[in-house]
């Protein structure tokens, strides 16, 4: 298989001493020359060994040994990269493995630039651009939906999707194109009817792909909770108490808090993002007042709002904090949880009757808001508050098996795409002639293929900032 690079390239494609193993990975047109004169196998030589075989070796270094290694060998066009590749397993010494990398150097490699790896796969036709960058989303997914999503896009879910849309522009393209090449015959060959039935399905089509970024970015980076109220309403204890560790910190004296704090957790296999904020009150203190507004902020970036309230404080003064609240949160985006705190001290005092009113300023709202009684000193009602967000998040992201969009260049090329298909729709309404339906057509179809890598204006750019994203070795 000829490929597009010449040269060979060498990285650990693991940490060196974090484990018990490392590896080192080699890819390229002399990667077997070049092990060769580095590793010395037991039994002949890498250049004449079986694709898909493992080997023992020895690795010495100026007389001495350096480690007893494992080559694995994988020949072009079945490999990662679709070139001549090797990875070798050492011992995961830090020592061991620098000594290694610099031998191979030595030998004729030279060292891989970030994501390199993964750049050659897509230059050499094993995954297309939206695969490649799924890549660095499986390495960093941790949670069982990430991962779920991240793996989907590898395996080509999304890039799927992107290829019949792709089909659907490139027939309507064409028959355009061809009635541009026959304009002087007066030959109409796109049904203008029919070609604005299929810009209305395949804009549908673009705008739901859009749409998912909002659930897709929620499962990468996790689900973002705003937990809001007065100061000394506990909003730090009960972050703490969520994640089971001292992570705030925590004091009776009004405005500890004075900037937003987040930390995240795993919940039932999906990654809730919580954002600690500062109490919302009058103030004085220019800092403290900054981060106010910065929990005003947070407010409506958050997909859930905590808002947590004092139970033990009479009904006027929490009917007043809900409502500073409640004119912050859009309830037909957003869910709101009330959460009266001190739970344990309340049951036995009569603001308990504070409820009542609470419980009837809460069903204006209807189903997008709950009261639900905690105690984040004592850990009381933290499981339900867990089930309660754990219900929340099924009805923000309805199905993780579905394709999602995660990556941010991909959601701003549909939206290109979507407005240029738009104009498409407008244009055919307007009987606009076909030359310029046909350069729209154009712009949709050019943000569809800078998706999927496919005749891309500016490559090697383009290229260089989506790789450089990728650890060293991959």
């Amino acid at each position: 298989m000829n490929t597009l690079y010449a040269d060979t390239i060498v990285a650990p494609a693991t940490i060196p001493g974090t484990g018990a193993i490392s590896i080192v990975r080699i890819s390229g047109s002399n990667a077997f020359d070049v092990v060769d004169a580095v590793v010395k196998l037991k039994l002949g030589t890498v250049s004449d060994a079986k694709a898909y075989t493992i080997h023992f070796g020895e690795v010495w270094n100026e007389g001495s040994l350096l480690d007893e290694v494992l080559v694995s060998v994988f020949r072009a066009p079945h490999s990662y990269t679709g070139e001549d590749s090797v990875e070798i397993s050492t011992h995961a010494s830090s020592y061991i493995v620098s000594e290694l990398v610099r031998l191979l150097l030595e030998a004729g490699a030279r060292f891989a630039q970030p994501g390199e790896f993964t750049r050659r796969a897509f230059v050499n036709g094993k995954m297309d651009l939206a695969q490649a960058e799924a890549v660095a989303d499986v390495i960093s997914s941790s949670t069982a939906a990430s991962h779920r999503v991240a793996m989907n896009q590898l395996k080509g879910s999304f890039s799927s999707e992107l290829a019949a849309l792709r089909e659907e522009l490139l027939e309507m393209a064409s028959l355009l194109e061809l009635e541009l090449d026959f304009s002087e015959e007066d030959v109409e060959f796109a049904d203008r009817n029919k070609l604005s039935a299929l810009v209305d399905v395949t804009l549908c089509h673009v705008e739901r792909l859009a749409s998912s970024f909002r659930q897709g970015n929620m499962i990468k980076n996790g689900v973002p909770v705003a937990i809001v109220g007065p100061a000394n309403a506990g909003k730090s204890t009960l972050l703490n108490a969520l994640l089971g560790e001292e992570r705030a910190l925590v004091s009776n004296i009004a405005g500890t808090t004075r900037d937003t704090v987040e930390e995240t957790m795993t919940l039932g296999g999906i990654l809730f993002r919580f954002i600690d904020t500062a109490g919302i009150r009058e103030s004085e203190d220019v800092v403290e007042k900054m981060g106010i507004e910065r929990t005003f902020r947070k407010i409506s970036e958050a997909e859930i709002v905590l808002a947590l309230l004092d139970a033990t404080q009479n009904k006027a003064e929490i009917g007043i904090e809900l409502e500073e609240i409640l004119s912050r949160v859009d309830l037909s985006a957003q869910r709101l949880f009330v959460l009266l705190n001190k739970a344990d001290i309340s049951r036995n005092l009569v603001c308990n009757k504070n409820v009542i009113d609470i419980n009837k300023l809460v069903s204006r709202a209807g189903n997008q808001m709950e009261i639900l009684h905690i105690s984040a000193k004592q850990g009381l009602g933290l499981d339900e508050l867990k089930n309660a967000l754990l219900e929340a998040e099924k009805d923000l992201i309805p199905n993780a098996n579905s394709t999602f969009v995660t990556n941010i260049r991909h959601f701003e090329a549909l939206q290109n795409a979507a407005s240029a298909l738009r104009d498409v729709s407008t244009s055919l309404s307007a009987q606009i002639p076909s030359d310029l339906v046909a350069e729209d057509l154009r712009r949709a179809l050019s943000s569809i293929n800078s998706i999927l890598g496919t005749d891309l204006l500016d490559p090697e750019q383009i290229l260089h900032n989506i790789f450089a994203k990728h650890c060293i070795g991959k």
